[in-house]
């Protein structure tokens, strides 16, 4: 049998793949399939693998691209963080140097109304404690020397301590080595105001049956002979009866109130004489009148007639000499009061421009 096997080898073989082929083909008839069976087996075989390459693909490949886009992604937003944090600062330079250039502006125009001959300085650095030491860019060489007066258009800063040449040092109002004379501006008490080391001032020495109210502005009074006499301290926050002879007067300083960046140092001091009223202040506004009731807008109140602005008390006298017109009445001939009840007549139109003249042809 083996010797037979042997000897007919290949011509088994084909025997063998002849009755597989018919017998596929059989089967194929049989199942009434138009795909090959071989081909639906190989196909069924290999999908499997091709759905496992895909999934490989997709979440291996496609997160190296999500991954990449991510990057870039964050790539351009640190560059966008990086230009808004750059406009940022240029808005607040911009803010800043704005806010200095109206200090300044204020500062040039405060000398022309000071009769004190003054130096403007710039505060470059503060002292340990910033409540009671700054130093200003202005020294021996600037003529300045010690105990000066240092002042804002707001009123009394401190005085200068030490004097180097290019730079000097300033001792604030609220030091507690700082005191000056004072007088009030009411009813022209005396007393001594001495910093405390915070925000509020106090003033002693002034008596209990003297008049001191709240609200009411203290001046340099010059008895200390370093504040010249009328510069502006502050408003008084308390007086009331102390337990001694003297009142309790607190005061907040007015130089202080917004900050220190530019100051005037007084080189020849000049005594003025205390004021009726309060001092400006630099940072005052004044808002425009309000509109007419019944009105849209903020201009209203200003109504335009021919050409020409008017206030609301000229819309008033309008109405008084229309309704004296309708009535007949001229105004300062003694002929009696017209009627203000009655509704005067509507205003004539301004008369339109003549039309120009057309050149002959």
């Amino acid at each position: 049998m083996e010797f037979t096997l042997s000897r007919y080898r290949n011509v088994t073989v084909l025997v063998l793949v002849l009755a597989a082929q018919l017998f596929l083909l059989a089967y194929q008839i049989k199942s009434r399939q138009d795909v090959r069976s071989i081909r639906v087996w190989a196909v069924t075989g290999v999908m499997p693998l091709t759905r496992l390459l895909d999934f490989l693909h997709d979440n291996t490949v496609g997160l190296i691209k999500g991954y990449s886009g991510l990057m870039e992604v964050k790539d351009k937003n640190k560059d966008l963080q990086a230009e808004v944090a750059k406009l940022k600062m240029e808005n607040n330079f911009l803010r800043t140097e704005l806010a200095t250039a109206d200090r300044a502006k204020v500062l040039a125009l405060f000398p022309s109304r000071l009769p004190s001959k003054s130096i403007a300085a710039h505060v470059t650095g503060r002292g340990s404690d910033s409540s009671k030491v700054v130093f200003v860019d202005r020294g021996s060489n600037d003529g300045v020397s010690k105990n000066l007066p240092v002042v804002t258009p707001d009123g009394v800063v401190g005085r200068i301590t030490g004097v180097y040449p290019d730079y000097s040092q300033v001792v604030l109002i609220t030091d507690i080595n700082f005191a000056a004379g004072v007088i009030s501006q009411k009813h022209r008490v005396h007393g001594t105001l001495k910093g405390q080391g915070n925000s509020v001032c106090t003033v002693d020495y002034i008596r209990n049956e003297e008049k001191v109210e709240v609200g009411e502005w203290l001046f340099t009074s010059g008895d200390d002979r370093i504040f010249p006499k009328g510069l502006p301290l502050g408003q008084v926050k308390l007086a009331r009866a102390g337990k001694m002879f003297f009142q309790e007067v607190q005061l907040v300083p007015s130089g202080l109130q917004l900050g220190l960046e530019e100051v005037l140092i007084l080189l020849e001091g000049v005594h003025q004489p205390i004021p009726d009223h309060a001092p400006p202040s630099a940072s005052a506004k004044l808002l425009p009148p309000p509109p007419a009731e019944g009105s849209d807008g903020p201009d209203s109140a200003r109504v335009i007639r021919g050409g020409v602005a008017t206030t609301d008390a000229d819309q008033v006298l309008d109405r008084y000499r229309r309704i004296g017109a309708a009535q007949g009445h001229a105004y300062g001939s003694g002929g009696g009061t017209p009627n203000f009840a009655i509704d005067p007549p509507p205003p004539r139109p301004p008369a339109a421009p003549p039309a120009p003249e057309t050149p002959p042809q």
